[in-house]
């Protein structure tokens, strides 16, 4: 994994549960997106797109059911689709190791750890039964004057403590990927199921320059 990046560090613990599906390729390097389901406390799981180069692992290879463990970063990019962008989230694999299933803790098999920018006016509400909830978009910054987009839902005290940030913010934030089936009503007015990919915040601080 590239040492250099400091402000984006995820590690995943899951079971391979699709085949490889080639992205793209960059100077003769290949790219393949893999599923990986990783099992919260609660038992439900989480099913986290990861991207794989075809340099750290044989991508002809069935590795359905197989455990590994995921080092790397979560990215962003913008996918079009039907005329519009929408934004896709993956976790960019720099490191797989392979794991015995009976080993696996899921209180330490799914961490995100970022370091970035608010790039959008928090969204702060309540459920119906009480609950305080903030949504916010992290900018992260990657090398080569890139940046990756996540969204971020946190919850309780920290969610009105995330509802006080402003655009520019610079905050450090800990939790966890989670994924999140909607429905999505489309032009013909016909609902399509879809999955939405976010940080679930633990832990968040402003920075002080």
């Amino acid at each position: 994994m590239n040492t250099r990046i400091v402000n984006n560090t995820v590690a995943l613990v899951g079971e391979v549960v699709s085949d490889f599906t080639f992205n793209h390729e960059a100077f003769g390097e290949g790219f393949y997106m893999i599923d990986l389901a990783v099992k919260r406390l609660s038992d439900q799981v989480d099913t986290i797109p990861v991207m794989v180069s075809d340099r750290l692992l044989d991508v002809s290879r069935n590795y359905n059911g197989r455990t590994i463990q995921v080092n790397g970063q979560y990215r962003s990019f913008n996918k079009s689709e039907s005329g519009r962008n929408r934004l896709a989230l993956y976790v960019f694999a720099g490191e797989i190791l392979f794991l015995r299933s009976d080993l696996v803790d899921a209180r330490n098999s799914n961490s995100v750890a970022l370091k970035g920018f608010v790039c959008k006016a928090p969204v702060f509400r309540e459920t119906p039964l009480g609950r305080e909830i903030a949504d916010l978009l992290i900018a992260v910054n990657r090398p080569y004057n890139k940046s990756d987009y996540i969204p971020c839902i946190v919850w309780g005290r920290n969610a009105r403590y995330a509802a006080d940030c402003v655009v520019s913010d610079a905050v450090e934030i800990a939790g966890r990927i989670q994924s999140r089936e909607y429905l999505k009503r489309l032009k013909d007015e016909t609902l399509e199921s879809r999955i939405a990919y976010e940080v679930s915040v633990s832990k968040i601080e402003l920075i002080l320059e």
